[in-house]
């Protein structure tokens, strides 16, 4: 019988895609649709100058959506802040995924200020992972039922 050999290296391109291919197998032998992804984003703008975005992942099983949408980026340029512009952008994409029958938004963050922004919106904690930063400060799982 060959030994088999457990090697700490980085995965090649096709190691990666067998990978993902055998999970899809596993996925359909157990009855799931095959799980993919929308990215759905808002972009604020100035004079052509960028100043903010909001930008996401609406989660497919199949052709239909899951219900979850996985909020990655919320982004406003320092000058910018504190004057509404991050909560029409957080509407603004919550509007739109909601649009697509999407009914739970869920996001990581961190810090008081972030914090505070979402729990003004509603967003609730549902994990806490300690000291996840170098400064020892949390990251913060949230999410809100649309």
């Amino acid at each position: 019988m060959d030994t088999i050999k457990i090697i700490n290296r980085n995965m090649t391109s096709d190691e990666i895609k067998r990978m993902n291919a055998g999970f899809d197998e596993l996925s359909l032998e157990e009855g799931i649709e095959l799980e993919s992804s929308d990215r759905i984003s808002f972009v604020a703008s100035k004079e052509n100058t960028f100043i903010g975005c909001a930008s996401g992942l609406a989660y497919k099983n199949g052709e239909n959506y899951s219900g979850w949408f996985f909020l990655t980026d919320l982004f406003v340029e320092k000058e910018y802040r504190s004057k509404g512009l991050g909560a029409k952008l957080l509407k603004s994409i919550e509007e739109e995924v909601a649009a697509i029958g999407v009914k739970y938004v869920w996001l990581w963050t961190s810090g008081d200020e972030a914090l505070k922004f979402y729990r003004r919106h509603q967003y609730s904690a549902f994990t806490e992972m300690e000291s996840w930063y170098s400064d020892g400060s949390s990251r913060v799982g949230l999410r809100k039922n649309l």
